[in-house]
């Protein structure tokens, strides 16, 4: 018996010595790699073995840095089939192979080989990272019989290649892991464009998502003029071979490029050891204007612009009224499809959508304008690469989509124009332009001047005469609708006076508010109101029917809503049950198109200055629409900003440069209307929201869980289990934007809207302002005012009093 014992420990012992007499950086096809184990590089920084990601309880089988404090995996070999215990066994095979085994024996993974190999095969990890099988192939030269870096997972580390080999069609693309715990592939890729004008494209699933422009000899157009510290990168396109790699400069320096599902974007990382930390260096989208086909054919982008969508010279938006700029623009004039047009030259320009292009290496740019003019499809032209001084052809066939303005890079870019609009520049037609231009300018002094001399006239006359096309409505018809304005009839009162409801002799419901006798402040709105909201229409303002002006009585008459006003759903125990997260984000997009309409689309730009929750009102079918303008405050052809020493409004609501300084713009509405979505989602008050810690308002309290990670805990609990809780993070996310400290911080609405109805990257949100909850603290103690908006009046100079 002992010395069968003695027997067993030695076949142990020599097993044991088989399986680990191997080099820590390499296994050959006589050796395992199981779970528990791992392979080394020889510089010490890669590691490949078996791990489970997050929380996950799967094994799989990856590369990693080395000596990092947290683990980053570059490469996952079995993304697809996860193995669900430790009994996982990589190994070299009889026949060369590379496969992953569980403890059935089945292959759970293959490198694939196509040919048996019979010569002994070695498996490495490089110190690049990469995981090669090395073997001899016909002829007895070593070779790579296969490595990791042909076939990508998330990451992109340097010296690998992403994009094709042209001679055997492999394709090496990086696609995002599904989440921190399931690195099998998500949505976004990115990859090489296989076409006659390659350039860099990221894919959400098969939809374009964001574009680096062609390649132009020295970068991408779509990249900036900056030298990188760090890195090199170069883009090879030969008859063998089409990809993009990129090399460090510093090679004691760790960076790594990964495509990111949650952020949706690509970002490249460096390790600074400094820090012990990856710092993000870059990442694109970088912003919205980023965003593939964000402004339709003809349409560039122009992030310092508002919109940011704009035609460009030559064209206008296809879509009237309400810009919809997903449809883009047409030209101003039709082209003759002939040698009768000419080009415009844009400069610093991310060149369109290159799938519809051609290149020629041979041409230069004058014969290139003479190929593009004989073919009636061709859109526009530029040279093929921009070193020394330009050569090679590019051309555009169809229409042009998916620009940007560029000023930091970009290319110039000829896009063809018929002759009538070429022609606008000549010296006779100029002189026309500035003649009837001059006689139009001094028609439309006289007018404005006749306007405001008669706008004047009818304000100071406070009479029945108010000059406006508006039905008006008799006494006796709103009295009698109002059984003579009964108290059971009494919606509610504010500022300005009461509101109740009534029936019309058609039984049409209507809401009536009712000038107070004793208000001076009521007088002025109900004037304001009228001037500006009966030029106003969209489905997600109320709308005015009408006014009745009748002796001192003085009545404004509206469409009725069933649903009353929005906070008296959100900030009730019961009611706000009745509001899920689909119909609150209902809501928070009609308001947003509501305050869009009013900023850019109506007939004036409107600023509303008294945005807040009890005054969105719900129709039948809880479509939310703004309602009281006595407040708002008009402006002529690009204006967006104003200053008052009168500062009117709510407290909670209002932006801090507004509350202290009297200085409105599009940029305050955008503030309350950021109160307003968080609001929303908490189902609390900004106004006296009370936290354990009595320094935190709403806004605070939302910044903080922000910068914990814990936004998810901002959320209301009234729709806890009915919500998809990637679009409330967004939402939370997005109100952050509209409450920054700064105006110029904040997004504007057409912003907004294109943040909330797509997944395009949000930027970080920055400090927001916290003023006007400061002041308004101490303001409502002392005045008790209620959440009206004529009696919430307050001169600057008591703001400063006080």
């Amino acid at each position: 018996m002992g010395a069968l014992s003695f027997l067993f420990v030695c076949c142990k012992l020599l097993f044991f010595l088989s399986e680990s007499s191997f080099a820590s950086d390499t296994i050959t096809s006589s050796q395992s790699l199981s779970d528990g184990r791992t392979l080394v590089s020889k510089d010490g920084s890669f590691e490949l073995g078996f791990f489970s990601p997050g929380s996950s309880k799967n094994r799989y089988v990856g590369i990693w840095y080395k000596n990092m404090p947290v683990k980053t995996v570059v490469w996952v070999a079995n993304r697809i089939n996860p193995i669900n215990d430790s009994s996982g066994l990589l190994v070299v095979n009889e026949t060369g192979n590379l496969v992953l085994t569980s403890q059935n024996k089945s292959v759970v993974w293959s490198a694939n080989l196509s040919k048996e190999v019979r010569t002994p095969v070695v498996l490495q990890i490089l110190d690049s990272g990469n995981l090669v099988l090395r073997g001899e192939r016909d002829g007895g030269s070593e070779t790579y019989l296969w490595q990791s870096f042909d076939y990508p997972s998330d990451t992109l580390l340097p010296g690998m290649k992403l994009g094709w080999d042209l001679k055997t069609g492999l394709e090496r693309r990086i696609t995002s892991w599904k989440s921190p715990d399931d690195p099998s592939p998500g949505n976004f890729t990115w990859a090489v464009e296989r076409q006659d004008n390659p350039e860099l494209i990221m894919w959400k699933g098969s939809r374009k998502f964001y574009r680096s422009g062609p390649w132009n000899g020295l970068r991408f157009s779509a990249a900036t003029l900056r030298q990188n510290p760090v890195f090199n990168f170069s883009f090879v396109s030969s008859e063998d071979e089409l990809y993009y790699t990129f090399d460090l400069i510093d090679k004691a320096v760790f960076s790594r490029i990964v495509m990111n599902q949650t952020l949706y974007l690509r970002q490249r990382f460096t390790w600074k050891k400094a820090t012990q930390n990856w710092e993000l260096q870059l990442n694109v989208p970088r912003d919205l204007c980023d965003t593939y086909a964000l402004c339709g054919d003809y349409g560039i982008c122009i992030i310092s612009d508002l919109p940011v969508c704009q035609c460009l010279k030559g064209f206008k938006p296809k879509s009237r009224g309400y810009v919809d700029w997903s449809q883009g623009c047409v030209r101003d004039k039709s082209l003759n499809y002939s040698r009768e047009d000419g080009f415009i030259k844009f400069t610093a320009m991310k060149l369109p959508d290159a799938t519809p292009s051609w290149v020629s290496k041979s041409m230069n740019l004058k014969e290139c304008r003479e190929k593009c003019l004989e073919n009636s499809s061709c859109m526009a032209y530029t040279n093929s690469d921009i070193r020394g001084g330009g050569s090679g052809c590019a051309m555009w066939f169809g229409e042009l989509i998916d620009m940007r303005d560029f000023p930091d890079g970009g290319q110039d870019l000829y896009i063809r124009m018929s002759a009538s609009e070429l022609a606008k520049g000549e010296p006779t037609t100029k002189i026309v332009l500035i003649v009837i231009s001059t006689a139009a300018l001094l028609a439309v002094v006289i007018a404005a001047g006749y306007l405001i001399h008669k706008s004047r006239r009818n304000i100071k006359n406070e009479d029945q005469n108010i000059d406006l096309d508006l039905p008006l409505f008799e006494l006796a018809t709103i009295a009698n609708a109002t059984d003579n304005f009964s108290i059971n009839k009494k919606l509610g009162e504010g500022g300005f006076g009461p509101v109740y409801k009534g029936t019309l002799a058609d039984e049409q419901e209507i809401a009536v508010k009712r000038l107070s006798k004793i208000s001076e402040q009521g007088l002025k709105e109900l004037k304001n109101e009228i001037i500006l909201f009966s030029k106003l229409q969209h489905r997600n303002l109320v709308k005015l029917l009408g006014c009745c002006i009748h002796g001192e009585e003085k009545l404004l008459i509206y469409e009725f809503m069933p649903n009353k006003s929005l906070d008296s759903f959100i900030f009730d125990q019961e009611r706000c049950k009745l509001l899920d997260w689909s119909k609150r984000f209902h809501i928070i997009c009609g308001t947003a198109r509501g305050l869009l309409y009013l900023h850019q689309d109506s007939r004036l730009r409107i600023i509303h200055r008294d945005l807040k929750a009890s005054n969105v009102l719900l129709d039948q079918d809880m479509n939310p629409k703004i309602s009281d303008f006595g407040l708002a405050r008009a402006f002529g052809g690009d204006e967006t900003e104003g200053n008052t020493n009168r500062v009117v409004g709510t407290y909670g609501y209002m932006a801090p440069e507004y509350a202290s300084d009297g200085q409105f713009s599009v940029k305050s509405d955008v503030f309350s209307f950021g109160i307003l979505l968080l609001e929303i989602v908490s189902g609390k008050k900004n106004r006296g929201f009370y936290h354990s810690d009595n320094k935190l308002n709403l806004i605070r309290h939302a910044w903080k869980l922000w910068n914990e990670g814990m936004p998810s805990q901002l959320i209301d609990a009234c729709f806890k289990d009915s919500f998809n809780l990637a679009e409330v993070i967004r939402c939370i996310h997005i109100g952050l934007l509209c409450v920054q400290q700064y105006p110029e911080d904040r997004p504007c609405m057409p912003s907004v809207i294109l943040m909330l109805g797509s997944e395009i990257v949000l930027p970080q949100p920055k400090q927001p302002g916290y003023l006007a909850d400061r002041k308004s603290t101490r303001l409502d103690s002392s005045l008790s005012m209620p959440e009206s908006s004529s009696t919430n009046t307050i001169t600057i100079s008591e703001l400063e009093g006080r």
